[in-house]
C-alpha cells in the first residue's frame, strides 16, 4: 500500500494506525499540497454490496459535519478494489495514548475534553448522526490540546449491516452501552453512555469494567454498576462523579435526555472548578439585568372606581403595613449591625496577615461575627488575611460582621504543549494560559521548519503560577550547507578569490613564501586543507609563492609558441599568458580568423608555464 496513489492524487506514505475494519495511512494530497490522511477499508468487507452501500452513505452524512472537534471528511472514493475516504490530518495522539502515557488527567483537563467531544456528538445528533463507538482510541488531540472526534459513519455503518446480516455485535466491548451489547437498535443515549465510560477512564485512568473475555465485559455493562470514581481518585468532586454515573445509567431513560442537557452539567462542574469570579450565580445571588419591559394593557390592568377615595394615611392597609417594613427595619439593623437597641460597644482588632482560623477566632471573641470571601493573591501566602471591613480599631456595637478577605495563594496555570507550534501561535498559547513568554533562543534543526517551537521549558502539562516565564527554542531552519575545499595549489590568488566568493567562503590571512616550485603571486598551501568539508561562511587561509631573494630567480629560458586558430567563429581572442617568477603577465592577445597561424617568442624565469587561451577558453599549456 505504502507509495500506491489513489485516483492519481493520493500518495500514501506510511501506515499511522488501523482497527479491525480499516486501517489509516497519512498521505500527500498532490493537489492541494497537504498532508491527509486516508482511511482504506480492509478487503473482508469490499465484496459486501449492501455494506459497501451503507459505508458509502454514512461517510457521506459524516462528511456533510462541520465542527472543531470532529475530524473533517474531505472525500470519500474508490480505486480499483480499495474504498477510502480522505480526512484531515492530525498531528498529535489518541486520548487513549495520552491516558496511557500520564495515568489520570488533571480533573479540569478530562472536564475540557469531555466538553469538547459533547459539543462535536451534538452537532452531529441535530445532524441525526449517532456515532456509536465513542472510546479514548478515536479521540485524537492535537499538539494546541484539542479534541477531535473520529471515525463517523463508518462506525454506523458497520454495527447496522453486521447486525441485519449476523445478529452479532459490533463495537468496542470496554466502551459500547447496555443496548449495544443487547444488540437492540441503539439512539443518541448510546453515545452519551459512552461519553460517561471515557470520562471515567480520564478521571481514572482506568476503563469501568474489565474482564477475561468480551462476553464477560458485556455482561457486566448489563448487569453491574460502575465503581464509584471517587473511590479510585477522591480528588474528583461529588458533582463530576454524579454527572459520570447519570451518563452510565443502565436505562436509557435514567440518563440525560439529550447531550445538551449533559453538556449543561459538565459546564457547571467547570464553573464550580474555577475561583469565586468566574462562578456561576446561586440562588442567593441578585444580579442587576435588562428586562424587557411589561406591556400594560386592559389584560394587566385592574380597574377600579375613582370616587369615595381615601387618603393614604386612613386605610387601614397602609398602617398594617407601615407596621410590617418597621418591624422588618429592626430586625434587618439588628442582623446587620448588631444589638440594635445596645448601647455596647467594641474595638474591631486588627486581623490583617493572620492565619484565617485565628483571625475568625480573634472577631468572634470580641463579641463579632465574621464573613469570609478568598481571592488569589501572588504576595500574600494562601490562608493569610489581606484586609478586612470596618478597618481595625474602629469603633462598632456588638454582633456586628467584619467582613475579612484570605488569599487563595498564587494562581496555578498548567503549562501548554508548544512543541511543532509556529512562534506566533506559541506566544499566543502563552498569553491565553496566563504565562508570560521567557527567554526565546534560535538554533538550526533540520527536522523542524523555521520559526517553529523545538522545546520549551517548563515541559508541557506542569503546573506552575500565572505569570511564570515560559522559555522556548525556535528552529533556524534545517542551517548552513557544506561544502568540501578544492585544492587551490598553483591556482593564482585572484582566480581563487573569485572561487572562495562563489562558494560563500571568507578569505582569511594571506601570507607569502618564497617558492622555486611554484610561480609567483600561485597558492601554495590552504587551511583547512583541500577536500576539508566546512560550512558556508568560514574563513580560508592561503599561503602565495613569491620570488626567491637575492637572486632573478633562475636562468631565463626562452621558446616560441606556435599557434593554429581552430575552426570556431568568425572573429577568435587569441591570448598568450605567461606565469613565472616575477608573475603572471599576458604576452599576446588579439583577434584572430580560424586556420591563421601564429608564432611568438616568450620568455621567463625560474619555473615558466605558457598558456594560450582562445575566447577564454584554455587552448593549450606547457612548462619550459
Amino acid at each position: 500500500m505504502i507509495n500506491r496513489t489513489f485516483d492519481n492524487r493520493y500518495t500514501i506514505l506510511e501506515r499511522i494506525g488501523g482497527g479491525g475494519m480499516a486501517d489509516v495511512y497519512r498521505a500527500h494530497d498532490n493537489l492541494l499540497d497537504r498532508s491527509v490522511a486516508v482511511k482504506v477499508l480492509r478487503s473482508q468487507f469490499t465484496d459486501d454490496d449492501e455494506f459497501v452501500t451503507r459505508f458509502r452513505r454514512e461517510a457521506q452524512a459524516a462528511a456533510r459535519l462541520s465542527h472543531p472537534n470532529i475530524v473533517n471528511i474531505y472525500d470519500v472514493g474508490r480505486d480499483n478494489d480499495a474504498y477510502y475516504i480522505i480526512m484531515e490530518y492530525i498531528s498529535g495522539e489518541t486520548l487513549k495514548e495520552r491516558i496511557q502515557r500520564e495515568g489520570s488527567l488533571p480533573v479540569e483537563t478530562a472536564i475540557r475534553f469531555a466538553l469538547e467531544i459533547a459539543e462535536a456528538l451534538e452537532h452531529a445528533h441535530q445532524n441525526n448522526l449517532v456515532h456509536c463507538d465513542i472510546k479514548s482510541h478515536n479521540i485524537l488531540t492535537t499538539k494546541a490540546g484539542r479534541a477531535k472526534v473520529t471515525d463517523f459513519g463508518i462506525a454506523r455503518a458497520v454495527t447496522a449491516a453486521t447486525m441485519t446480516q449476523t445478529g452479532t455485535v459490533v463495537g468496542s466491548v470496554h466502551y459500547f452501552s447496555p443496548e449495544q451489547a443487547k444488540g437492540v437498535a441503539v439512539s443518541a443515549k448510546s453515545d452519551i453512555y459512552s461519553l460517561g465510560v471515557v470520562l471515567f477512564e480520564m478521571l481514572t485512568g482506568t476503563v469501568p469494567f474489565n474482564g477475561e473475555t468480551p462476553i464477560s465485559i458485556a455482561l457486566k455493562h448489563l448487569q453491574e454498576e460502575p465503581p464509584l470514581p471517587r473511590s479510585i481518585n477522591p480528588a474528583i468532586p461529588p458533582l463530576l462523579e454524579a454527572i459520570v454515573l447519570k451518563a452510565m445509567a443502565k436505562n436509557p431513560e435514567q440518563r440525560f435526555a439529550d447531550i445538551g442537557e449533559m453538556i449543561d452539567d459538565l459546564k457547571l462542574a467547570q464553573n464550580y472548578m474555577r475561583d469565586d469570579h468566574t462562578r456561576r450565580l446561586s440562588k442567593e445571588d441578585f444580579p442587576t439585568q435588562v428586562l424587557p419591559r411589561v406591556p400594560l394593557n386592559d389584560k394587566y390592568t385592574v380597574a377600579r372606581p375613582v370616587e369615595n377615595v381615601l387618603p393614604l394615611w386612613r386605610k387601614r392597609w397602609f398602617w398594617v403595613l407601615l407596621g410590617l417594613l418597621l418591624i422588618g427595619f429592626s430586625v434587618g439593623a439588628f442582623l446587620a449591625f448588631g444589638k440594635f437597641w445596645s448601647l455596647s460597644e467594641v474595638t474591631v482588632p486588627n486581623v490583617v496577615g493572620k492565619q484565617a482560623e485565628a483571625a475568625k477566632t480573634i472577631i468572634t471573641n470580641e463579641n463579632l461575627r465574621v464573613s469570609v470571601s478568598m481571592e488569589f493573591n501572588d504576595k500574600i501566602p494562601a490562608g493569610i488575611v489581606i484586609s478586612q471591613n470596618p478597618e481595625a480599631g474602629t469603633t462598632v456595637k456588638e454582633q456586628r460582621t467584619v467582613n475579612i478577605v484570605v488569599s487563595k495563594g498564587v494562581e496555578v496555570a498548567v503549562v501548554p504543549e508548544l512543541k511543532g507550534l509556529s512562534r506566533r501561535d506559541a506566544e499566543l498559547q502563552i498569553k491565553n494560559a496566563g504565562l508570560v513568554l521567557g527567554r526565546v533562543d534560535e538554533q538550526f534543526a533540520a527536522d523542524a521548519p523555521q520559526d517553529t517551537v523545538i522545546s520549551q521549558n517548563p515541559r508541557p502539562s506542569a503546573q506552575v503560577n500565572k505569570g511564570t516565564t515560559i522559555d522556548l527554542v525556535v528552529s533556524k531552519g534545517a542551517g548552513p550547507r557544506k561544502t568540501v575545499l578544492p585544492d587551490f595549489r598553483g591556482t593564482p590568488l585572484n582566480t581563487v578569490t573569485t572561487q572562495l566568493e562563489s562558494l560563500k567562503l571568507k578569505l582569511g590571512t594571506v601570507s607569502e613564501t618564497p617558492s622555486n616550485q611554484y610561480p609567483a603571486g600561485s597558492i601554495i598551501g590552504q587551511n583547512p586543507a583541500a577536500g576539508t568539508e566546512v560550512l558556508e561562511g568560514a574563513t580560508i587561509d592561503l599561503n602565495v609563492a613569491k620570488n626567491v631573494s637575492g637572486g632573478s630567480g633562475g636562468a631565463t629560458k626562452r621558446a616560441v609558441v606556435q599557434i593554429t586558430v581552430p575552426d570556431g567563429a568568425v572573429r577568435q581572442i587569441v591570448q598568450i599568458v605567461v606565469t613565472d617568477t616575477g608573475g603572471r603577465r599576458v604576452v599576446y592577445e588579439n583577434p584572430q580568423k580560424p586556420g591563421d597561424r601564429i608564432e611568438q617568442a616568450v620568455e621567463g624565469v625560474g619555473q615558466v608555464r605558457v598558456q594560450v587561451y582562445i575566447n577564454g577558453a584554455l587552448l593549450q599549456e606547457q612548462l619550459l
